[in-house]
């Protein structure tokens, strides 16, 4: 399948051909994929710099420990997540449960394509589908 990106070519002596946006490939070879590192950036990506705890899109967005680290907490995916500095002062050195704070969404290790989708922001319409993002 192919979908070409409007007037736009390749262009030879003899030929032009529309330039495609989408290319579907018959064979593919895997290759490994990298492993998405920890760090604040992507933990607010895969958070959609959002605060897990009252949703707010505060330019000032920390990192929270879900178990705060004199806990026994830990720096991982699924005991980090982003809150606001108001949220992050209210839990302070307590689990959520103890402060009366619900997460919005279960922290957890972001696969490839989420990482995509928060840092492509233009993603043309004809690349959804095989992203799956229809």
């Amino acid at each position: 399948m192919i979908s070409k990106i409007d007037n736009t070519f390749y262009r030879s002596i003899s030929l032009l051909l529309p330039l495609p946006s989408i290319i579907k490939l018959n064979k593919y070879i895997k290759v490994p994929y990298h492993i998405i590192e920890l760090s604040k950036k992507n933990v607010m990506k895969r958070d959609n710099y959002q605060c897990q705890y009252c949703g707010s899109r505060s330019i000032e967005l920390t990192i929270d420990h879900i178990i705060p680290k004199s806990r026994g907490g830990d720096d991982s995916w699924d005991n980090l997540t982003t809150a606001c500095i108001k949220c992050n002062n209210k839990k302070g050195n307590r689990t959520p449960e103890e402060a009366a704070m619900k997460l919005l969404n279960t922290p957890k290790k972001p696969n490839h394509i989420l990482i995509l989708r928060r840092t492509v922001y233009n993603i043309d319409d004809t690349w959804k589908p095989f992203l799956f993002m229809d």
